[in-house]
């Protein structure tokens, strides 16, 4: 009976978020706590969501420090020199233009935040497309490809699968870091094979000579919060906290929290500087943290409640013990297509967590399930799927129909989440 209840629970999260009946924000707390009063848990549902959010609460607090500290970072000009050198070095050589324009989609992904990346790579690198006539699906395509390849500790996918397995997002992150350069270096071949193609398309020959000197404009209030003199400055800020995070000496919460300070201060010293900038970034933080802590409150009573492992002993029994270590290797291969089936929160926090407590009754280590997620589902899949805005705005950005970018894009979307997730095999993130 508890399975049953716990099954319909994560249907009704699901088709309420997909169809957009309700928010997610509400849909993760109000759906788990209906459940849970029809299982009969009364009053002990509050424990149930304290103990969610006491799990939850580091994550969270490490996405709202990201934002701000790489918000911060990119109001102080970090980027700007390094945006103004691609756009120089990449001339009118397709295969430099896809490559320079996926090296500037990565460097701006670095906040994690999708919207951002393609708001400041696609009106960067249009007017080079639209000035030699290039196919302007590849753009569409390599800023897809490299947001999709880069996750990182601190983006949606990775800390969704951090709150709901209660692992530190850096232990799920390091051991698919060789993949992901694998995935990496599969973005530049394609790049620069697909450049090699389009060139010949356009007959720009070696010999060919175009003239294009481009430089990103500046809005008049973007230039009074440039600080040019502090590049290095916030250049050697940025590696320091990313490095010490990633390695693992010092948790990702209060390495951002640091790094926060140290950008504050360096680059906005005076009170109401500083009150600005957090205004600026604390929408999006808000936001995703609110959905963090919703999520913590939905684990919380289904963990609590003791549905997640009802519904994974049901489905265990179903699974021969044989075939349960292909289970994460399996789950890489369509992690990319879920993308087109289930929203970030949908999956994440409500299909994983069976998934990956059915696994840990079969013998097989939980995190190999948030690992094998992040080869594509929301990662690779997440700009080609209509259930995320970021897709309509690569469509509108660039003027291709949503159709054609879809069609060009999801081949080579899924050839790089396929070669990450064989990547993780042959190195043994987990067995093939």
């Amino acid at each position: 009976m508890l399975a049953l209840i716990g099954l319909l629970t994560i249907l009704v999260l699901l088709v309420t978020i997909i169809t957009k009946k309700l928010s997610p924000l509400v849909a993760l707390i109000a759906v788990p706590i209906v459940g849970a009063l029809f299982a009969g848990f009364g009053l002990d549902i509050g424990k149930f969501v304290v103990d969610g959010l006491k799990n939850i609460a580091p994550v969270a607090t490490m996405f709202v420090f990201a934002i701000i500290f790489f918000g911060v970072l990119s109001d102080a000009g970090l980027f700007d020199p390094i945006i103004n050198l691609i756009l120089r070095t990449v001339g009118a050589k397709p295969p430099r233009i896809l490559m320079g324009t996926a090296l500037l989609a990565l460097l701006i992904h670095l906040d994690g935040s999708g919207a951002v990346c393609f708001l400041i790579t696609i009106p960067a690198m249009l007017p080079i497309y639209e000035r030699l006539n290039m196919d302007k699906r590849l753009l569409c395509l390599m800023v897809a490809m490299a947001a999709g390849v880069n996750y990182l500790p601190w983006t949606g996918p990775t800390l969704r699968s951090s709150a709901v397995l209660h692992i530190p997002s850096t232990a799920i992150f390091t051991p698919i870091i060789i993949p992901q350069i694998v995935g990496l270096a599969f973005i530049m071949a394609v790049a620069y094979l697909l450049g090699k193609r389009e060139a010949r398309r356009l007959g720009l020959t070696d010999g060919t000579q175009v003239d294009i000197v481009l430089k990103r404009e500046l809005k008049e209030e973007e230039k009074t919060l440039r600080r040019p003199r502090m590049f290095w400055a916030n250049a050697i800020l940025a590696l320091v906290v990313m490095g010490v995070m990633i390695s693992g000496k010092v948790d990702p919460a209060p390495m951002f929290m640091i790094g926060v300070i140290f950008a504050m201060v360096f680059n906005y010293p005076k009170v109401d500087q500083q009150k600005a900038r957090v205004d600026a970034h604390s929408r999006a933080a808000l936001m995703m943290a609110s959905i963090l802590l919703a999520a913590g409150a939905f684990v919380g009573i289904m963990k609590g409640t003791g549905m997640i492992t009802a519904m994974a002993k049901v489905g265990v029994s179903y699974v021969p013990q044989a075939l349960a270590q292909h289970i994460p290797f399996a789950l890489g291969l369509i992690s990319m297509p879920l993308s087109l089936l289930f929203d970030p929160d949908s999956y994440y926090f409500g299909v994983m967590p069976v998934i990956a407590e059915m696994c840990k009754m079969l013998g097989m280590e939980p995190i190999t399930i948030a690992q094998a997620s992040l080869m594509g589902q929301m990662t690779v899949g997440f700009p080609v799927s209509p259930l995320t805005p970021a897709t309509f705005l690569i469509s509108g950005l660039t003027g291709v129909e949503l159709g054609e970018h879809q069609k060009f894009s999801i081949p080579f979307l899924w050839a790089a989440s396929i070669v990450m997730t064989i990547t993780c095999a042959l190195i043994g993130v987990f067995p093939f």
